[in-house]
């Protein structure tokens, strides 16, 4: 009898001892499963601040400068003497700062037109992973563009005739870790159009694309549609840009082809005179250079 008693209680303590050690099991299970769970933002949807032409979604981590070169030859068919473009170019020098990690500024000034741009951009949402997801990302940019260029016949307009206004939303998701796409809806609007049968205010719709070829390649493109009868009295197109951009530490290098000259968002969207079939296609490059001026700044060239 004592032996059997003596048995019964050496089974219940061991038992209990196995009924804790799964319950700490299935709560750390548990634990692991929830902490997985939790909506963790999706970074790097695009490398730079540009598709080609186009803004992207990102936006500079807060603290950090991001330098932008934006080259573009003149036309590949402009023959060998002019080095088939060549011996022509364009130039956009631009500078983007990060004040939060959602609100970023920034300004350029182009050899177009002499003109020179500013804008800001504010994240809205991010894209997340987890039980509560969310399946995109979403920015806002306005800004304004302003071109100096002075007249041949001493024709002189005021700051306020030579202003157009930029707002765009910018939607884009990030598919897998090779493929995003963005979606951006573009309103225009210009203070001085050239005729009457133009209209002040323009609206497009521009979509682009990144394609991840290997760790450190990518194949980028982007098409603007410029909805009709807004632009009567330019024989404006549609801009088409393809780019092979290459990532190198902090720098992220483009190579780019484009129907459009211009390198701000008037410039490509309502006044793109290039058509690809015709051969009007200027070649060129994007260099981007990133800086933590910040000691906060993080080490990421975009957030």
């Amino acid at each position: 009898m004592k032996h059997s008693l003596l048995f019964f209680f050496i089974i219940l303590i061991t038992a209990n001892r196995l009924h804790a050690q799964d319950s700490s099991l299935l709560n750390m299970i548990s634990d692991s499963m929830q902490a997985n769970e939790t909506p963790m933002p999706v970074k790097g949807t695009f490398k730079g601040l540009y598709i080609v032409n186009m803004k992207t979604v990102e936006s500079s981590a807060k603290g950090a400068l991001n330098f932008l070169i934006m080259h573009r030859f003149g036309r590949l068919n402009d023959g060998a003497y002019n080095f088939f473009g060549l011996d022509n170019a364009t130039i956009r020098l631009g500078l983007d700062y990060g004040i939060t990690d959602r609100l970023s500024i920034g300004i350029g000034r182009s050899s177009l037109e002499k003109t020179f741009d500013a804008y800001f951009k504010y994240r809205l949402l991010w894209q997340t992973d987890g039980s509560d997801r969310v399946p995109l990302s979403l920015s806002v940019s306005g800004g304004l563009t302003n071109y100096t260029l002075k007249f041949p016949d001493k024709t002189y307009l005021d700051a306020r005739y030579r202003t157009t206004y930029v707002t765009q939303l910018i939607a884009a998701r990030k598919f897998n870790s090779s493929l995003s796409l963005q979606l951006v809806p573009v309103w225009l609007h210009y203070n001085l159009v050239p005729t009457v049968n133009d209209k002040n205010d323009v609206f497009a719709i521009g979509a682009g694309g990144r394609m991840k070829i290997t760790k450190r390649m990518s194949i980028t493109a982007e098409y603007n549609y410029l909805l009709p009868n807004q632009v009567n009295s330019l024989d404006a197109h549609n801009a088409l840009s393809l780019a092979w951009e290459i990532e190198t530490g902090g720098h992220v290098f483009q190579l780019v082809f484009s129907n459009a000259q211009g390198m701000t968002e008037p410039q490509v969207i309502s006044r793109t005179a290039g058509e690809w079939g015709d051969g009007d296609v200027y070649f060129g490059f994007n260099i981007s250079r990133v800086f933590n001026i910040s000691h906060k700044a993080k080490k990421s060239v975009v957030y």
